[in-house]
């Protein structure tokens, strides 16, 4: 299983996390993890090491500081690093031709194999959209993007990356392009980009599986008749999204499941001890 990252100096513990939660309930023979970032990072060689414990592959993936995304809008909370995913099969090897990209603020508590072993056929990736939750936002985006063929505003965080199309179609000078255009019309930068310009060649697949909005979980429950409960999420959901600005790692957390992503980075932590000791 090929996975991809995008993280800066800063994300790196959460990154670890992450990559434990899919160890602990992906049943996949072996893991290649890509990690793009624009210098090498601080902490690599730890996470080399770390990845390594985990019966994983780790690779950097080193973008340098020539990349078109330096005139893109970026901020705290949006660094350069979020838009390196859009151009990723750029940075792969060419034995890549699939690869499933996903945000450190993510964990996996089911088996991830049936959303990467998804046929994709001519589709650049597979995502999910919020849709059912923000239906008008969802609307107003795709005015906003001026793309109307799109079945509804995808999600970055999870992305199914077809490779081997996106070499062929995807093109630096049309994502340079409509970054200038629309620079002061960016609001979730990266996202906005990846909507704007292949919202309608993404197979959509469903959120309340694939890419839960934790800060939801009360409109999961309502729109489902109270299907998705908290016992139905913890039996069939593969990946919570700790979408938004609070995290979990942040003092004063407050969510449903702020105490499940404590629990799997207390025990990451763990693990990481006792490999250390029996070195």
């Amino acid at each position: 299983m090929n996975l991809l990252f995008a993280i800066d100096d800063r994300f790196s513990e959460q990154l670890k996390t992450t990559l434990y939660s899919i160890k602990r309930h992906t049943t996949a023979a072996s893991f290649d993890v890509y990690v793009l970032q624009e210098k090498e990072l601080r902490q690599g060689a730890e996470l080399e090491v770390f990845c390594q414990k985990l019966a994983m592959t780790y690779h950097p993936v080193i973008i340098g500081s020539g990349s078109i995304f330096k005139t893109a809008p970026v901020s705290d909370r949006y660094p350069e690093s979020i838009y390196y995913r859009l151009l990723a099969q750029n940075y792969l090897p060419q034995q890549v031709e699939k690869i499933l990209y996903l945000d450190a603020d993510i964990l996996c508590i089911n088996d991830l194999r049936p959303l990467y072993e998804l046929t994709l056929g001519d589709f650049l990736y597979a995502a999910a959209s919020h849709s059912k939750l923000t239906e008008v936002t969802t609307v107003i985006n795709k005015v906003r993007l001026r793309n109307y063929e799109s079945e509804g505003y995808y999600n970055s965080g999870v992305l199914l990356m077809n490779v081997h199309q996106l070499r062929q179609e995807v093109k630096e000078t049309e994502i340079a392009a409509f970054i200038e255009k629309n620079h002061l019309n960016l609001f979730l930068p990266d996202q906005d980009i990846l909507n704007g310009l292949y919202g309608d060649r993404v197979l959509a697949i469903p959120d309340q599986l694939y890419n839960y909005d934790v800060r939801k979980n009360r409109t999961y429950e309502t729109i489902s008749l109270g299907e998705w409960s908290l016992d139905w999420v913890i039996e069939h959901t593969v990946l919570l999204h700790f979408c938004g600005k609070e995290k979990p790692w942040k003092k004063g957390y407050r969510s449903r499941y702020g105490s499940l992503y404590k629990y799997v980075e207390n025990e990451r932590r763990k693990f990481e001890e006792e490999q250390s000791k029996s070195v």
